[in-house]
């Protein structure tokens, strides 16, 4: 029988060799933690996550923050393209006002230029006529009066004509000037508004450029919400699932602290009344070669103290293969890293030397059954790196 098991042995590292592993890499392997190792890892795990829940909710609280003062500040950019909006409709309005009235007073312009033009024409003609006569046909005209009356009033109204052309030809020039000011200054007002109008456009074309980019931003601080709020879950969901491993574990401890109080307060038989199969030595060996195999020496000791210990404790098998192979008790056999030390024949001398000091029935932990690192909490023997209780 056990010449079947160490050539299946040796056929699994012959496999692991063939599949490019080294023997020697898988015997030299960690064992798995025990329960309390595990327990402390997935609390230091849990912690790691906190921080992390932690560090994610501030830098999400931060995201909010940063997206709601975006979001102020685009109502307030709104706000103002509002503002501008209206100020440009109203530009536009006035500015087509203006056209209209620049339009308006050009029209009464080129009619008061032609009204000017009439007059003067009038006057010139009446000149001309006046010229053509001759002076001796108006003192004829004066003289061919029926009395001296009739030639002063004759003399008076060709002075009043002469007046009144005049005065119109002065007012049609002044209501001509008066309208090229006024159109001047229309047009200066005009310019005014185009002007402002540009300004307008521009500041219109700025506060829109500057709504798109925080409607962008927007956006980014979103999807960055989004992403911080699913990677919060994703961590407070793992958290959960290191509380329900945590909690799993400290029942399995509580559990091996009961058995381990229930082993000291049972019966023990005596180490003369046992008989060792073949094979113990080499057996016990090589696992405290895979649980202490870079222990002190005391340590290995110790180790193959607690595998007799239980040979002798009537809770557990009575045999050193019994309690070995006791589903779930020594991590290298669940991992297949005693197989691998077996077939190889990894124990030291040291090694040997504590099987056999052990199987002789010398114990340097008294009556512990159980060991494991270090733990804050856990009392018992310290030798090396594990505590025996």
């Amino acid at each position: 029988m056990k010449k079947c098991r160490k050539t299946a042995v040796w056929l699994v590292i012959t496999l692991l060799a063939g599949a490019g592993i080294p023997a020697a890499d898988v015997l030299t392997a960690s064992a798995t933690s025990s329960t309390q190792q595990q327990i402390t890892e997935e609390e230091n795990e849990k912690a790691e996550l906190e921080g992390k829940l932690d560090e994610t909710q501030n830098q999400l609280e931060g995201l909010k923050g940063v997206s709601s003062d975006l979001r102020r500040e685009l109502g307030n950019l709104n706000d103002q393209l509002t503002q501008v909006v209206n100020n440009l409709e109203d530009l536009e309005r006035r500015i087509s006002e203006k056209q209209l009235e620049i339009q308006e007073t050009q029209a009464a312009l080129e009619e008061a230029k032609e009204t000017e033009s009439w007059q003067y024409d009038c006057m010139v003609a009446r000149a001309r006529i006046m010229y053509e006569m001759g002076e001796d046909s108006h003192i004829n005209a004066l003289l061919s009066s029926g009395n001296f009356s009739e030639v002063l009033n004759a003399a008076d109204y060709y002075s009043r004509i002469a007046k009144y052309d005049q005065g119109k030809m002065d007012e049609y020039t002044e209501n001509r000037e008066l309208i090229e000011e006024h159109e001047a200054r229309l047009q200066t007002e005009y310019a005014e508004l185009e002007s402002l109008k540009v300004q307008v456009e521009a500041e219109k074309s700025k506060v829109t450029g500057l709504i798109s980019q925080t409607s962008q931003a927007i956006t980014r601080y979103a999807d960055q919400i989004s992403d911080a709020e699913r990677q919060a879950l994703e961590y407070e969901q793992e958290i959960k699932q290191k509380e329900s491993n945590i909690e799993e574990l400290k029942k399995k401890y509580a559990e091996e602290l009961a058995l381990s109080r229930a082993a000291a307060n049972a019966s023990w038989r005596d180490i003369s009344e046992v008989t060792f199969d073949e094979g113990d030595r080499y057996l016990l060996a090589n696992l405290i070669y895979c649980e202490a195999g870079g222990e002190p020496y005391e340590g290995q000791l110790a180790v193959g103290s607690v595998v007799i210990n239980r040979v002798l404790s009537s809770r557990y098998p009575d045999s050193v293969l019994g309690v070995i192979h006791q589903s779930g008790q020594f991590s290298p056999v669940a991992s297949g890293r005693l197989d691998l030390a077996l077939g190889a024949n990894r124990a030291t001398a040291d090694c040997y030397r504590a099987a056999d000091e052990a199987m002789s029935g010398v114990t340097n932990v008294g009556n512990c059954v159980y060991f494991r690192t270090p733990i804050e909490g856990l009392e018992g023997i310290r030798i090396g790196g594990h505590i025996f209780y």
